[in-house]
């Protein structure tokens, strides 16, 4: 398997951070926008689709800053790829923005690129945020 790319996405948000900090760092939260369901126990963290269940661990997070998470599958592998959920507030105009960090194989970055756009789409949503 090839070597996974690392990208960035940055996400305007009009939504409070301590808001937010529960839609990404809390099982509930998760599931009103990233997954169908979300389960934990203690730091591994289960997510549910329609068809489909992946494990992640928490590998860390900071209150009402940040989650990081990676997938049992690259833990498994030893892969130090992970997915990172962080909240970013302007100094001078306090915008809220999201960034997401993630990896992915070269020939499917536009195609994860896309379903964190409908992802953020649905937490838009939830949040009532334009």
């Amino acid at each position: 398997m090839s070597e996974k790319i690392k990208y960035d996405l940055e996400f305007v948000i009009q939504s409070s951070p301590q808001l937010l900090y529960t839609y990404i760092s809390t099982p509930s939260g998760l599931s009103e926008w990233f997954a169908s369901n979300v389960n934990s126990r203690g730091e591994l963290f289960t997510f549910i689709w329609d068809d489909s269940e992946e494990s992640a661990k928490l590998l860390s997070k900071k209150n009402g800053e940040r989650v990081k998470f990676r997938w049992a599958e690259d833990e498994e592998n030893g892969d130090d790829y992970f997915f990172e959920i962080r909240i970013q507030v302007d100094e001078i105009t306090k915008d809220v923005s999201l960034i997401i960090t993630d990896f992915s194989e070269d020939d499917e970055i536009n195609e994860n690129k896309m379903l964190w756009d409908n992802m953020i789409s649905n937490l838009k949503q939830v949040l009532g945020s334009s």
